[in-house]
C-alpha cells in the first residue's frame, strides 16, 4: 500500500520509479501543457499509427491497389482480431474485428436468443451504456412482438433492468443473482461500467449464469486494454468491445467481438453477407456460413482504419496487461486520495469503487456544478475529461501515456477552477458532446 502526499515533489517521484515511463514516447503529445484524462473515450494517437496511416495511403492503397486484398487485407479480421485475443485471454480463432460494438452486440445477442427458442428474457442493469440498451430494445421488439403484429415469432419477451446499491456506483448484484432464472436466454452486461468504473466479477456472473442455463455476454469497451480480462478461462460466451479507448486504434476504429469456440458452429448471425460466407468468392447464390467467428462478418471491412488500429494497439501488446494494470490501480488510488485530500472541500466526491479490485482505469468525481466545471477545464485550463449526466467528472488514466505529474497538475487545476470559481463563466445549457 503506497502512502500518498499531495506534492508535486511526490508525484514525480512516482514518475521516476515508473517502468513504463518510456513507453509515453510512443505517442504524439503536441501540446506539453495539455493534461488529457479522457483516454477512456479516445486514445491518443499513437506515433506508430500515425506511420501506418501513411503507408496505408500512400503505399498499399496507392501502389498496390487491388494487389492488397492478396497481401494482408483480406485475412485483417481474423489477424487482427488474436491480437486483440491476446489481450482479453482468447486463444486463436475466436475474436474478429469487425464493425461497430452496436452491431456486434446486435448480432450476437441475436443469434445467442435464437439458439434458445424457448427462453424469453434478457437480463442487463441500468449501468449499461444506453446504446446497449437500445440496441436490447430493438431485439426484444424484433423477436419478440405480438404474434398480432407479423413481426414476433414467440410471444411477449422481457427486459429485466436491474439498478443501483449505493448511489448510483455499484449495481444490486442480489438482485442481479435473482433476475437470473431459467427462463433467462442472455445475461447481458459491461464488464467495466461506463460512469463509475465498477467492475463486474466476471467469472462469478457467468457461473451464475450458466447454472440456470442463460448464455453472457460482456462488452469489454471500458475494460479492454485498461483491466486484465480472461475471457476463456471465465468460460465465457460472448464478449464485443470497441478499439478507440485504451487499445488508441483512433476515430470509429472497427469493434471487435468475440464468440467461444465451444458455441460458434451452432450459431446464427442474423445479418448474412459475403465475408461469413464459406466459399466467398465462389460467389454462389445461397448462403452457406463460414466456419466459426468468422460466420460473423457481414459486409466489406474498413481496411484502412484497421490497418491503423492494427498499429495503434501494438504498445498495448509490448507492455502487457500485469504491467499496465499495475500502473492503473496506483494512479486511480492516486487520484482518489487527491480527490478527498485537495477537493472534497470544494463539494466533491468519489463516484468511483474505492475498492481498486472493484475499479477500472477511470475515476468519477462528483459534482451538482460537475458539467460546468468541465466546460472550463476545457476551455480554460486546458484539461481534458468528459462529463456524464447527471453530476459525474469522469477522469480516465491510460498509463501508457499519462505520468503521475500530470494527474497531480489536472488536480491543482480543478482546484484552481472552483477557487477561482471559473466555471461560473459558463452557462448550464449543454454542448452536444459532453
Amino acid at each position: 500500500m503506497t502512502t500518498f502526499s499531495p506534492t508535486l515533489d511526490f508525484a514525480k517521484k512516482l514518475d521516476a520509479q515508473d517502468p513504463l515511463a518510456s513507453f509515453r514516447d510512443l505517442f504524439l503529445l503536441p501540446d506539453p501543457n495539455l493534461i488529457y484524462l479522457d483516454g477512456n473515450s479516445l486514445g491518443v494517437l499513437p506515433r506508430a499509427a500515425q506511420a501506418k496511416a501513411r503507408e496505408v495511403v500512400d503505399e498499399q492503397w496507392g501502389r498496390d491497389l487491388i494487389r492488397g486484398w492478396n497481401k494482408g487485407w483480406w485475412e485483417a479480421p481474423v489477424r487482427v482480431g488474436d491480437k486483440i485475443g491476446n489481450i482479453i485471454g482468447a486463444s486463436a480463432g475466436q475474436t474478429i474485428v469487425t464493425d461497430s460494438v452496436s452491431l456486434n452486440l446486435f448480432k450476437l445477442a441475436t443469434a445467442a436468443l435464437t439458439l434458445q427458442p424457448n427462453k424469453k428474457r434478457i437480463v442487463t442493469d441500468t449501468f449499461n451504456f444506453p446504446s446497449d440498451l437500445y440496441i436490447l430494445q430493438g431485439i426484444k421488439q424484433l423477436l419478440f412482438s405480438s404474434p398480432d403484429s407479423g413481426r414476433g415469432v414467440r410471444g411477449e419477451g422481457e427486459i429485466i433492468r436491474i439498478g443501483a446499491s449505493d448511489n448510483d456506483i455499484t449495481p444490486d448484484l442480489s438482485a442481479l443473482e435473482s433476475a437470473i432464472n431459467e427462463n433467462t436466454a442472455l445475461v447481458t452486461l459491461s464488464h467495466v461500467v461506463f460512469k463509475s468504473g465498477y467492475i463486474y466479477d466476471m467469472q462469478r456472473i457467468t457461473e451464475l449464469a450458466h447454472a440456470k442455463g442463460a448464455l453472457v455476454l460482456w462488452d469489454l469497451s471500458h475494460s479492454v486494454g485498461s483491466v486484465p480480462i480472461e475471457l476463456d478461462k471465465c468460460n465465457a460466451d460472448f464478449a464485443i468491445g470497441c478499439t478507440y479507448k485504451y487499445l488508441n486504434g483512433g476515430p470509429g476504429a472497427p469493434a471487435f467481438l468475440y464468440v467461444n469456440q465451444k458455441i460458434q458452429n451452432k450459431l446464427s448471425s442474423p445479418i448474412w453477407g459475403w465475408w461469413g460466407q464459406k466459399n466467398p468468392f465462389g460467389f454462389g447464390l445461397e448462403y452457406e456460413p463460414a466456419d466459426g467467428a468468422r460466420r460473423f462478418l457481414a459486409g466489406t471491412q474498413p481496411m484502412l482504419s484497421m490497418l491503423i488500429m492494427e498499429a495503434g494497439i501494438e504498445p498495448t501488446l509490448k507492455a502487457g496487461m500485469p504491467a499496465l494494470r499495475e500502473k492503473s490501480v496506483l494512479m486511480t488510488d492516486y487520484a482518489i486520495y487527491l480527490t478527498e485530500q485537495v477537493l472534497a472541500k470544494y463539494g466533491f466526491t468519489v463516484g468511483s469503487p474505492i475498492d481498486s479490485n472493484r475499479r477500472g482505469s477511470h475515476v468519477s468525481i462528483r459534482h451538482a456544478e460537475g458539467y460546468r466545471i468541465n466546460r472550463a477545464l476545457i476551455e480554460e485550463m486546458n484539461v481534458i475529461p468528459d462529463f456524464r449526466e447527471p453530476d459525474n467528472l469522469r477522469l480516465g488514466f491510460t498509463p501508457l501515456y499519462l505520468s503521475f505529474a500530470e494527474v497531480w497538475e489536472g488536480f491543482d487545476r480543478i482546484r484552481r477552477v472552483m477557487e477561482e470559481k471559473k466555471y461560473e463563466n459558463y452557462p448550464k445549457q449543454k454542448l452536444t458532446v459532453t
